[in-house]
């Protein structure tokens, strides 16, 4: 029995939400466990706060979502391209 990967194709823009997720959570999700973490003084509590928040990105923006592939790029054929050039 084999496995196989689903091919992961996102386009151009579907990268660019990733980034801007990413950024986005990861930052805001930082600035909230440094304060729950000087608020309670438990450095646990803030590293707890961040490896939650990076697992929940990782499973949103790893996966090749359909979301993320909205905008697909048409690439041009070999065979136009040979046509053109002659």
């Amino acid at each position: 029995m084999s496995f196989e990967f689903p091919e992961g194709k996102i386009d151009f823009a579907g990268q660019s939400l990733v980034e801007l997720i990413s950024k986005v959570t990861l930052s805001g999700s930082a600035v909230v466990a440094f304060c729950v973490g000087f608020a309670l003084q438990d450095l646990r509590m803030t590293f707890a706060i961040m490896a939650f928040a990076t697992v929940v990105v990782a499973l949103v923006t790893i996966p090749p979502w359909p979301l993320f592939n909205r905008h697909p790029v048409k690439w041009l054929s070999k065979d136009s391209m040979k046509a053109k050039t002659n």
